[in-house]
């Protein structure tokens, strides 16, 4: 049995730390807040450097450091052609839908919806699409508790607050919860972008001291080549190939399918690209984003596939768990890491999945308040409200969000089946929401119902399989397939009913000269975030220090204390190159 080092005082203090950096992100974001464009979508002043960082971070969440961990255990090399594709999803985006995106003008993501089909397309998202959303924020809360709870040690057990009994997931997913809602509700978009850096920066550091060590580990004091050398050996027969799903050609396009759309349509990555100043930095932005989705993923599989080595029996080390082998990650973190940097890896996985979180939320509150409250007045006959007021009802609105998506994980909780019901919940709805969106800001000659149309086909034919149990077998790839082939024939089929002389039209062909016309760069914006980079420069070498203190804490001989003072000197390097980023660029004279 490996002599894991677990969770002590001073790891529950820097995940303290963590979530007091992300109060004061959300104070400090709060002072750009004048009006609703700088709470939705940051003044569209937000640089592409943080704003890609941003992007990266809330790709992905637990998920990755869990469930996607556990998928490359069982499977090995194969994993990195699934979680690296997100590289080529957005190349796609940095050629054709940047640009388009950050021309688009809009002010929420739905209100593209309202530009390129029809105000009631609008409405007709709204309602259907809030609740999977919310639903979404509570599945994502769950899957992180989970964790969380575990790792720190109160997964078990009841408590008593305010004269409710919960358990101590239940308390967890509160508690996590309550600070997620605090930062995102005083901050907006500014909070989320800025604690996503801070996010990245933590999840950059924990993956560049996992990787070496696991293999400086598996060489057994000869280096990391033998370490390699090592897995090449005693790795399971076709571990370096393609496996199970991986090796399965419709099961790979449909997640290329699902890829697509995921960084190029949802509404997350329409925000991001809407924040930085010019379509130039939107292109920028997701170049970076390609380059992060390559090289971050594969310094998370490889040492899960070293886990494969070092653990071969997952079953006997977490017996509790329903998919030990999803535990591979951590149990690197907690053999090889010492006291300090094992609060530091709790606190990565914590970020990665509020950073996910948070942007749901923010997107949500913008449509609530936009796209809904704002037009319900005026149809109501009353007075258009005030940047302030709007700003206002968000704020309200995401207060409201955030409890619902509370009460949605602890309902999840409760059920026990949050895994089995995310695979439904997103290969159902995904498609039917995005593939529209996809084909809509392709091609712009069809009628005002198309994009309503299309969605409501695409949710027919996946709920319709799905209620008659066809395909059991390859649930993911028939709702993904289903719902894409109906929603792109009815989309072209509603293209014949076009007619370029129809009044509802009006606006999409507005919305077509807008897509074609290119955004004027504007100087200012485009160095208005070079303050929030020596913020981050602050925070960054506030971290290193704490590590560095850390030296002083007891260790083991797997996991020495040289390991926190490494962690602590990358990080003032990190914190070193954002203050140099922060000096505004020198204009040469002629």
């Amino acid at each position: 049995m490996p002599n894991f080092n677990h969770v002590n005082n001073a790891d529950y203090a820097l995940i303290a730390l963590y979530f007091g950096i992300v109060i004061f992100v959300g104070w400090y974001s709060s002072r750009k807040n004048r009006n609703t464009d700088d709470y939705f979508k940051g003044g569209g002043k937000i640089p592409w450097f943080l704003a890609g960082v941003s992007n990266w971070v809330s790709g992905f969440s637990a998920f990755m450091f869990v469930a996607a961990a556990g998928f490359t255990y069982r499977y090995g090399l194969g994993a990195a052609v699934i979680f690296t594709s997100a590289t080529w999803a957005y190349l796609v985006g940095a050629f054709y839908f940047a640009s388009r995106w950050r021309r688009a003008r809009i002010n929420s993501p739905l209100e593209f919806l309202t530009r390129r089909f029809s105000p009631s397309t609008t409405y007709f998202y709204s309602v259907t699409a809030v609740v999977p959303q919310i639903i979404g924020i509570g599945q994502g809360l769950y899957i992180l508790c989970i964790f969380v709870a575990t790792a720190l040690g109160f997964a078990g057990g009841t408590h008593i607050v305010f004269g409710l009994t919960l358990s101590g997931l239940e308390l967890t997913m509160i508690t996590v919860g309550l600070v997620m809602i605090a930062y995102t509700v005083i901050g907006g978009l500014w909070a989320a972008v800025l604690s996503d850096a801070v996010q990245g920066v933590i999840i950059l550091v924990t993956s560049l001291i996992i990787f070496p060590i696991t293999f400086l580990h598996l060489g057994q004091g000869a280096g990391l080549g033998a370490g390699f050398a090592r897995l090449w050996h005693e790795a399971p027969a076709g571990y370096f190939g393609l496996s199970g799903q991986t090796g399965q050609p419709l099961f790979l396009l449909c997640w290329g399918i699902n890829v697509l759309l995921g960084y190029n349509v949802a509404w997350w990555q329409v925000q991001r690209y809407q924040s930085v100043p010019d379509e130039r930095s939107a292109r920028k932005m997701a170049f970076l984003c390609a380059g992060l989705s390559f090289i971050g993923p594969l310094l998370w599989i490889l040492p899960a596939m070293g886990a494969r080595v070092l653990f071969p029996n997952m079953a006997t080390l977490w017996p509790q768990f329903a998919a030990p082998e999803e535990a591979s990650y951590v149990s690197l973190a907690l053999l090889l890491l010492p006291h300090g940097m094992i609060g530091f890896v709790v606190a990565a996985i914590l970020s990665a999945t509020l950073g996910q979180a948070s942007d749901g939320f923010n997107w949500l509150a913008a449509t609530t308040t936009r796209d809904i409250y704002v037009p319900l007045r005026r149809r109501l006959g009353w007075t258009a409200p005030s940047d302030h007021h709007q700003m206002r009802v968000a704020q309200v609105t995401m207060l409201v969000i955030g409890g619902l998506g509370i009460l949605a994980a602890l309902f999840i909780a409760r059920t026990g089946g949050a895994f089995d019901f995310g695979l439904k919940y997103y290969s159902l709805t995904g498609p039917g929401f995005m593939v529209p969106v996809l084909l809509g800001m392709i091609y712009r000659k069809t009628p005002w119902w198309s994009g309503m149309a299309s969605s409501i086909a695409a949710f027919v034919a996946a709920f319709g399989l799905l209620a008659i149990g066809a395909f059991p077998d390859h649930v993911f790839e028939r709702n993904i397939l289903s719902a894409t082939i109906a929603a792109t024939l009815m989309f072209i089929f509603s293209a014949f009913y076009y007619r370029a002389d129809d009044p509802r039209s009006a606006e999409c062909r507005r919305f077509d000269l807008d897509l074609r016309t290119p955004v004027p760069i504007d100087a200012e914006a485009a160095g208005g975030g070079l303050r929030d980079y020596q913020m981050l420069a602050l925070v960054s070498v506030l971290l290193g220090a704490v590590l560095i203190a850390c030296v002083v804490l007891p260790s083991s001989p797997l996991a020495p204390p040289s390991i926190n003072v490494i962690a602590g000197g990358l990080l003032f390097i990190i914190g070193g190159l954002l203050w140099r980023a922060s000096r505004p660029a020198k204009v040469k004279n002629p």
